[in-house]
């Protein structure tokens, strides 16, 4: 049987909550740079390399695999071209930090600029942190109302 020191156990619980206030830190800088459209900033916030996860989806062209910090701040650039800013909406309802990982749920919508067709539908997106940058990013969307909105 092992005991760990009221000392160990403090210490690792103030570690936790260090390394969720870091995590928590990074998701709202990146949530400020993409309502900003500030793609400069997001490359600084996304690591090198990303795990990107985003259910391919052909009808639209902004959503496609992506590895890089620059391939993944350009999607708001693409996503921009692509839709209507204006139309472009997205609330997040629960934030949760544990540790290293966030998960954003909510609800978003827009309007597909080439058809004129919108979409919305719920969303939940999971983050990891990793020495101050975000390292995975895995979007779970209504993929058929976009793909919908985006067929001619």
């Amino acid at each position: 049987m092992s005991v760990k020191s009221t000392a160990t156990t403090a210490s690792s619980a103030a570690n936790a909550a260090s390394v969720a206030e870091v995590t928590r830190a990074v998701v709202q800088r990146f949530l400020a740079a993409r309502i900003a459209g500030d793609t400069a900033r997001l490359v600084t916030i996304f690591a090198d390399e990303v795990d990107w996860l985003l259910a391919e989806n052909p009808a639209a062209p902004w959503i496609r695999p992506r590895t890089t910090a620059v391939e993944c701040a350009a999607q708001f650039t693409e996503l921009m071209e692509h839709t209507v800013p204006e139309d472009a909406r997205a609330s997040v309802d629960t934030f949760l930090v544990d540790g290293a990982d966030a998960v954003l749920m909510g609800h978003l919508s827009g309007t597909v600029r080439a058809t004129g067709k919108s979409f919305e539908g719920p969303f939940a997106l999971h983050l990891t942190v990793e020495d101050g940058r975000i390292t995975r990013h895995h979007l779970y969307e209504n993929s058929r109302s976009i793909a919908e909105a985006c067929a001619l």
